[in-house]
């Protein structure tokens, strides 16, 4: 029984480009698919506080900008110089290391951003 090497999802890696797209079968480099369109949000920005799934450490979250990922880039790591502190950019949000809501929620609305609180 021999099953078509299509089937199976298609080419992952190339000797010539590397790791390669599953969806559009170009390198990864150069995936088109993957180039997130920048979302649409209410205008609201929210800061919140989280601690799940984090050994009991707090990260400030910032969610709903309206921006790409390389503008999402640029305004963590303003934010991270603004608290003197560590974070990333995950899936549209920006999680800053530790309880930092204040002063984010500052650096944004100078920024001309509307910004809310949100959870506790």
């Amino acid at each position: 029984m021999k099953s078509k090497l299509s089937s199976l999802g298609g080419l992952v890696y190339s000797t010539e480009a590397g790791r390669m797209c599953p969806a559009c079968r170009q390198p990864v480099a150069q995936c088109i698919c993957k180039q997130a369109v920048v979302p649409v949000g209410d205008g609201t920005v929210r800061v919140s506080r989280e601690t799940k799934g984090r050994g009991g450490k707090a990260v400030t979250l910032v969610k709903g900008l309206a921006l790409d990922a390389a503008g999402l880039t640029a305004l963590g790591k303003q934010l991270k110089a603004a608290c003197g502190t560590g974070g990333t950019v995950k899936d549209g949000v920006i999680e800053i290391q530790g309880d930092h809501v204040d002063k984010v929620m500052t650096a944004l609305q100078a920024a001309s951003y509307k910004v809310k609180r949100a959870g506790g």
